[in-house]
């Protein structure tokens, strides 16, 4: 399965990192590559939590246009 993550960093600096289509998917790390892995390992976690919960795997996420 491919997920879409959002990657930003906080105010001291630590990349934290979001499975929007996962609802409280988070993980972080101190570097960007160490928070893409924690995630990978958060989402598959949550997965398998939700299904075991008998909880839907994701949530509908949709990208929409916004006039700027």
């Amino acid at each position: 399965m491919t997920f879409s993550v959002i990657l930003d960093r906080d105010e001291d600096g630590i990349w934290i990192a979001e499975c929007p289509a996962i609802p409280g998917c988070v993980s972080q790390g101190h570097r960007k590559d160490e928070a893409l892995d924690n995630i990978r390992d958060a989402i598959q976690q949550c997965l398998l939590v939700r299904a075991e919960q008998g909880l839907p795997l994701t949530i509908e996420t949709h990208q929409i246009e916004v006039a700027a």
